[in-house]
C-alpha cells in the first residue's frame, strides 16, 4: 500500500496526563498478579444477537476490543498510529499498479492456541466465512470489496478486488478479519455464546451469568508469534453496569484502570482533584456521536425535516452542557483531525436559526410541529447520552417547529431495532475501524451499510468512494471525500453531532496506561504492566 500523505499525530505527542486523587486503598496488587480492567461495556447474548463475539457479527468497539486481544489478523495498527504493519503476516503489499491484487505472506511457524498450525487456508476460510454469512450487523461491508481470496502453498495468500481500494491494509487490520480455526467455527452459521479461539496474543476465558458476561479473562497464550510483545501474563476486564460503580471499585484498588464509558462528571472530579493514587491521562480521538435517520420512515422521509433539524440544533451548546471540554461539535461525518475532513455542515447551514428552518419547512409544505420520536440507547455509551437527547428535545422544540419525544432503550434491544427500520430518528456513536475519511463516510453510505439505511446515493456509492478509493494518495483522495460531505449535508440521511476526547484513568502502579487506547479507541491490553508506585 503506498499512503504516502496520510500523517496522524504520534499519541506520545498529544498524551496531556491530569493527576488526580480520588483516595482508596495504597494498594491495587491482586493476588494472582492479574491487572484489572474496568469497562461499562456490556456483553450480552440474546435471541436477535446470539453470537457477540464472532467476527462475522461483531460490530461494536466493546466487543472489537475483546477480539483484538485474541484473534490475531494479517496487519495491525502500530503502537503509536499509522500504517498498518503485518502481523500474523510477514509480509503485505499490492502487487498491481491498480491496488486491486494483495498479496501477504505468513510468518513462520504460526500456531493457533491450542496448538495446531495456522495457514493460508485457515486465512481464506475466515474472510470467506464472514463474506458468506453476511450478519445483519453490517460487518461484512468491510470486507465487500473482495471478489476472491487466493491461496498458494501454505503460507501466501492473495486478495483480488473488484475495484482499487488503497484502505484495504487497513480492514485487514481490524476483528472482522480475525483468523479463526474452522474446526470452531461453521462456515454457514455463527458461534453463539462468548467462546473464542485464535492465535492473538491471549487465550480468553468469559465468565457468564444469566447470558451476560460478568468478567473476561486475558491469559499470555505461549503459542503467539506477532509483532505484539505482551508486557503482562494475566489480564481481567470487569463489566460494570455504569460508571459511578466503577469509579468506586479504581478508589478501592478493586480494579486497576477504568476507561470506556467514564462519565462527564467522573472526568472534571478527576481533572480538578488532583492527588496521589489514581492518574487519568487524556488522549486524543475520533469518537463521533450523530443523529441517523430513516429515510423511507413517515416524519424522517421529507429531506426538509432533516434539513431543518440540522439547521436548528446548536452543537456547541449542546457539547459544552453536556460534556463540558470532553467534547467538540462536529459538522461532517469526518473528524476535523482527519485528512479530508470539510465543515459541510456549517458551510451549508451555518449558525442555528429558528427562520431559516421555518423558511425551509414552509416551502416543503410540511406541517408544524413535526411530531418526532428521538431514540437512544441508554447503557452503551455512558450516562451522557440520556442527557445529550434531553438537550436535543429542549432545542427543537423550543422552536415550535418540532415536538419532540425521546425514548432510551437498552443496546440489546435497540441495536436490532434500528437494524430492522423501527427507528424514524437514532442515535448512535462511531469509534472508526481504521483512521481513514473512508471509514466515517462508507459505513453509513456504502451498499450493505453499518446503519442498513435505506438512503442510497447512486453518485456517492458508484463514483466518489470508489474514486477516493483509488488514491494511494489520500490528499488526493480528499476532493472526492469533500464532495461526498457537501452531498450528505444537503440530503442529511445522517446528522453529525459532535467528537469527543478519550480518556483513561489508573492507579499509579500501572504502566503503559498512555498506550491503553490508541487514537480509533482500540484497547491494547499487551501494554500494560505493573510496576512501581511514583
Amino acid at each position: 500500500m503506498n499512503r504516502k500523505s496520510l500523517v496522524l499525530p504520534a499519541v506520545i505527542g498529544l498524551l496531556a496526563p491530569v493527576l488526580a486523587a480520588c483516595g482508596g486503598t495504597d494498594g491495587a496488587g491482586k493476588s494472582d498478579g492479574s491487572i484489572v480492567v474496568g469497562t461499562t461495556d456490556q456483553f450480552a447474548a440474546s435471541k436477535k444477537a446470539p453470537a457477540p463475539f464472532d467476527p462475522a457479527y461483531a460490530y461494536d468497539a466493546g466487543s472489537w476490543n475483546v477480539l483484538r486481544q485474541t484473534l490475531q489478523t494479517l496487519m495491525a495498527l502500530p503502537r503509536g498510529g499509522g500504517e498498518p504493519v503485518p502481523e500474523a503476516a510477514r509480509q503485505c503489499g499490492f502487487t498491481d499498479t491498480g491496488n486491486e491484487r494483495y498479496e501477504c505472506t505468513l510468518r513462520e511457524g504460526l500456531t493457533f492456541s491450542g496448538g495446531d498450525a495456522v495457514t493460508a487456508a485457515d486465512v481464506k476460510y475466515s474472510i470467506d466465512r464472514v463474506r458468506a454469512i453476511n450478519a445483519d450487523s453490517g460487518v461484512s461491508g468491510l470486507l465487500a470489496n473482495i471478489d476472491t481470496v487466493e491461496t498458494q502453498g501454505e503460507s501466501k495468500v492473495i486478495f483480488h478486488l473488484k475495484t482499487a481500494d488503497a484502505t484495504f491494509p487497513f480492514k485487514l487490520a481490524t476483528p472482522v478479519a480475525g483468523i479463526v480455526h474452522p474446526a470452531d467455527y461453521s462456515k454457514s452459521k455463527l458461534r453463539e455464546g462468548f467462546d473464542i479461539d485464535g492465535s492473538g496474543p491471549y487465550k480468553v476465558s468469559a465468565q457468564v451469568k444469566d447470558d451476560v458476561v460478568v468478567k473476561v479473562v486475558f491469559t499470555k497464550n505461549a503459542n503467539y508469534k506477532g509483532q505484539l510483545n505482551p508486557k503482562n501474563g494475566k489480564v481481567e476486564l470487569r463489566s460494570y453496569l455504569d460508571a459511578d460503580d466503577m469509579g468506586v471499585a479504581l478508589e478501592k484498588g478493586d480494579i486497576d484502570l477504568m476507561t470506556r464509558t467514564m462519565s462527564p462528571t467522573q472526568i472534571q472530579k478527576l481533572s480538578d482533584d488532583p492527588g496521589k493514587n489514581i492518574n487519568l491521562i487524556e488522549t486524543p480521538g475520533l469518537e463521533i456521536r450523530y443523529l441517523g435517520f430513516n429515510t423511507d420512515a413517515p416524519g424522517a422521509r421529507t429531506k426538509a425535516v432533516r434539513q431543518a433539524m440540522a439547521q436548528l440544533i446548536n452543537r456547541g451548546e449542546l457539547a459544552s452542557k453536556v460534556y463540558g471540554t470532553q467534547a467538540e461539535p462536529l459538522y461532517s461525518l469526518v473528524p476535523a483531525t482527519i485528512t479530508g475532513h470539510a465543515n459541510s455542515f456549517f458551510n451549508k447551514y451555518g449558525d442555528p436559526s429558528v427562520d431559516k428552518a421555518k423558511q425551509m419547512l414552509e416551502q416543503a409544505n410540511v406541517t408544524t410541529p413535526v411530531k418526532l420520536t428521538l431514540n437512544y440507547t441508554t447503557d452503551h455509551y455512558g450516562e451522557g447520552t440520556e442527557k445529550e437527547f434531553e438537550q436535543l428535545k429542549k432545542q427543537l422544540n423550543a422552536s415550535g417547529l418540532f415536538d419532540v419525544t425521546i425514548k432510551g432503550t437498552k443496546w440489546t434491544e435497540f441495536r436490532p431495532n434500528e437494524l430492522e427500520g423501527k427507528y424514524a430518528v437514532y442515535g448512535l456513536g462511531w469509534f472508526p475501524d481504521f483512521p481513514d475519511a473512508d471509514n466515517f463516510v462508507a459505513p453509513f453510505l456504502d451498499k450493505g451499510n453499518f446503519l442498513a439505511s435505506p438512503y442510497a446515493n447512486s453518485t456517492i456509492r458508484n463514483e466518489l468512494i470508489p474514486e477516493s478509493r483509488r488514491q494511494a494518495d489520500r490528499l488526493t483522495a480528499s476532493k472526492s471525500l469533500e464532495k461526498i460531505q457537501s452531498i450528505v449535508a444537503d440530503d442529511v440521511p445522517v446528522l453529525p453531532l459532535w467528537q469527543g476526547k478519550q480518556y483513561v484513568a489508573a492507579r499509579d502502579d500501572i504502566q503503559g496506561v498512555e498506550w491503553a487506547l490508541d487514537s480509533s479507541s482500540n484497547l491494547q491490553l499487551w501494554e500494560l504492566s505493573r510496576g512501581v508506585k511514583g
